[in-house]
């Protein structure tokens, strides 16, 4: 049953996905669709109590940035990243997010984390701090690779910060769903990721719904922009703004204004045709990254000098994963083992939930992302592909213009309407992961989310420029006032005391793995890298 053959749009009108759904949910394994894996990764600054980046290093409370499962560090030695782990329930992994912040609160003395997905004030672009990793080989791979994007986007945009929204089907379902199709030949591992990709090919089409309903990032400080062509109006003496923007974060103003990006179109037609684009990329030398080389006075301050130096270095809305062992690169894990889970990038920090993102969002997470995997997926051409860049990047920039109309498989569509019959779409899925789960949250989700679709006024992009107006405040001023009203939440619920127990036992955990891992290093640095280039060692 490979379902690749009619549109979307037929599929919808024909009820081809509401017979599979109902399928499984009716068979053996239909406890299963309740049994994937839901995990958050969330990036946050850290800043000083008065709302400048905090240029101390990562919390010695915290453990180790290179070994800790939980705590981490993304670009910036200040740019935390909180990493639940991966639940069957997403109420669970929401209740961890809590708890890290909780954690993360209590441990950096009067700092606090900021928490939007535009960044604050920032001092120039060379004093921002790039994360440290320790003395060992990867550690130091990992700080070579956050130089050599200093060196390609800047350090500015790499203080940038989201939700990334780690989602995964039980392996039953896709044997419950290959069963359904005595035909197939496909192994299971094979299955499975095709049926991954065609999750993503749907997502791919319809992603702009999520900047509409989750956009938070309609507005930004002026000297983010400071030195760089844009179209963004001013809003006050030290902010910029679109007045129907939904994400500024999302738009042409990051990555994909960046020349050796802006051309990189992975397909997602197979899990080998993706692999292929993309291993080309960390293999196909770009000029200007030659023009800089490896090293600059004896040290390393890029991995290579390719279009990109690994392959995370692309920045896409969704990527397919799956869990590399130690010292694999993450496209040899794919194209042995396959897709294991996905991964939504595109989502804001919500500046008005305390963790960034709410349990009525990760619900509706969770039934568009089952519906994207159930719905007929047909291959994603070029023209297609481009299409859907389009709409989403129309969405992020003016995704609340009354009227505004998209582009479906070729023709004009309002947002509306496209909109509500995605919802009404979702719905079955919804009803059933309800029925599955014993309560009403995920059609709660749609029934809270759809009067959005009407009134943009009631979208996260408006309330954070109505709040703005209303409080006659500068981005930076909402932001800050925000993030401390979080900080104080989050300090007056500290964690009990097996819980402060089990946290710092982790990071005194990690602060040792990290030493066990220098202690076991036996190449040189040089040596190490040129290993690690090597793509198809793994």
């Amino acid at each position: 049953m490979p379902n690749n053959n009619s549109t979307p749009l037929e599929a919808r009108q024909s009820g081809t996905y509401e017979r599979r759904l109902a399928a499984l949910a009716s068979g053996p394994h239909a406890d299963a669709l309740r049994q994937g894996l839901r995990g958050i990764e969330k990036e946050s600054l850290r800043v000083t109590p008065q709302g400048t980046l905090a240029m101390t290093p990562h919390p010695r409370l915290f453990g180790s940035a290179l070994t800790h499962p939980y705590i981490t560090t993304d670009y910036s030695e200040a740019l935390v990243e909180l990493i639940t782990p991966a639940e069957k329930d997403v109420a669970l992994t929401l209740e961890w997010l809590d708890k890290l912040h909780r954690f993360a609160h209590a441990h950096m003395g009067d700092e606090f984390l900021w928490n939007d997905s535009m960044p604050n004030t920032l001092p120039p672009d060379q004093e921002i701090p790039i994360g440290y990793y320790g003395t060992s080989n990867i550690g130091q791979l990992k700080q070579v690779y956050r130089r050599g994007l200093s060196l390609r986007y800047g350090r500015t945009m790499q203080c940038i910060a989201g939700i990334h929204y780690n989602y995964s089907l039980h392996e039953n379902v896709w044997r419950a769903w290959q069963a359904l199709d005595p035909s197939s030949a496909q192994s299971a591992q094979d299955f499975q990721s095709e049926r991954y990709f065609a999750l993503i090919r749907n997502f791919r089409r319809t992603n702009w719904l999520l900047m509409y309903l989750f956009g938070a990032s309609p507005a930004l400080n002026k000297r983010f922009v400071a030195g760089k062509t844009h179209a963004l109006e001013s809003f006050d003496a030290d902010t910029f703004y679109l007045p129907h923007a939904t994400s500024l974060r999302m738009s042409d103003l990051g990555y994909t204004n960046n020349p050796a990006q802006s051309d990189l179109l992975p397909s997602y037609d197979n899990l080998n045709a993706y692999v292929d684009v993309l291993a080309k990329a960390v293999s196909k030398p770009y000029a200007p990254y030659e023009a800089i080389g490896t090293q600059q006075n004896g040290e390393w301050v890029q991995i290579n000098t390719n279009v990109l130096q690994i392959e995370n270095e692309f920045y896409s809305t969704i990527r397919p994963k799956r869990v590399t062992q130690s010292g694999e690169r993450p496209l040899h894990a794919l194209a042995q083992r396959g897709v294991q889970y996905i991964e939504v990038r595109c989502l804001d920090i919500d500046p008005f939930e305390p963790t960034g993102i709410s349990l009525e969002t990760s619900r509706f997470m969770d039934g568009y992302l089952l519906y994207c995997a159930l719905e007929d997926s047909p291959m994603l051409p070029h023209d297609a592909s481009v299409e859907a860049n389009g709409n989403f990047s129309a969405v992020a920039k003016e995704g609340r213009k009354p009227g505004l109309t998209l582009n479906r498989e070729g023709k004009p569509v309002t947002l509306t309407q496209w909109a509500n019959e995605l919802f009404d779409a979702i719905a079955p899925v919804a009803a059933t992961l309800d029925t599955l789960h014993g309560h009403t949250e995920h059609t709660d989700a749609l029934t809270a989310l759809r009067p959005r679709i009407a009134d943009a006024s009631l979208t996260p992009s408006a309330r954070v420029l109505q709040t703005m107006r209303d409080n006659g405040q500068s981005f930076d001023a909402f932001a800050l006032g925000l993030s401390r009203e979080h900080a104080k939440n989050f300090l007056a619920r500290p964690l009990s005391a097996d819980e402060e127990r089990e946290m710092k036992a982790l990071a005194a955990k990690s602060v040792e793995d990290q030493a066990a891992v220098e202690h076991a290093d036996t190449e040189s640095f040089d040596a190490f890298v040129a290993s690690y280039r090597d793509y198809h060692n793994g």
